[in-house]
């Protein structure tokens, strides 16, 4: 009798540590998933980058300086996400953020730049994907903290120690993207 009951508490405790070992294994994967679904617009706007750039260029007085500033957080951008270096996404992201916005806010004195119809198609586009970015990231960071806290809490961190569950980097955003833009840096 009394090793029947102790094979019941065995078996329960086998069916409960499974199931938090498949809830764990979803956890992960979710937090895979939300990386995709930013990947998926990053590479988006990467494709995208070099098209704004050729059409300022078209206007050879544009700020040269301003585009090469996008063009290199775009190769910053590229390398962190390619090697999935989330604290190096983030902040690249602030860099390119920083330097989109300074093509649109000097595009302001180019009133043919401003009126040419690929400018506005891609200047629409590009605004659309940071704000799917910005979406994603919200979703990427919400299962990042589900997983770095489901692998503390107790009992589930005996079962993520075993099987190596690691916890995962927040996408976060860099000091400059925080900050208050300085308006008169832009126009000058």
């Amino acid at each position: 009798m009394i090793a029947l009951i102790f094979l019941g508490i065995a078996a329960v405790l086998l069916i409960y540590c499974i199931g938090l070992y498949n809830h764990l294994v979803g956890v992960k994967h979710a937090v895979a998933k939300a990386w995709s679904n930013i990947d998926v617009l990053l590479k988006q706007r990467h494709d995208e980058l070099p098209k704004l750039v050729e059409v300022c260029k078209q206007y050879k007085q544009f700020e040269q300086k301003t585009l090469q500033k996008v063009i290199e957080a775009r190769s910053q951008v590229h390398a962190a996400r390619q090697q999935q270096d989330i604290p190096a996404l983030g902040q690249a992201e602030g860099m390119l953020r920083a330097g989109l916005g300074g093509i649109f806010a000097v595009a302001e004195a180019y009133p043919e730049l401003k009126t040419n119809e690929n400018f506005m198609q891609l200047q629409t586009r590009i605004t659309s994907l940071e704000n799917g970015i910005a979406d994603r990231r919200e979703l990427y960071n919400d299962s990042v903290n589900i997983n770095n806290v489901q692998i503390e809490v107790f009992p589930a961190s005996i079962i993520a120690r075993l099987f190596n569950f690691g916890e995962k980097p927040l996408l976060e955003f860099s000091a400059s993207e925080k900050s208050d833009v300085d308006m008169k840096q832009l126009f000058s």
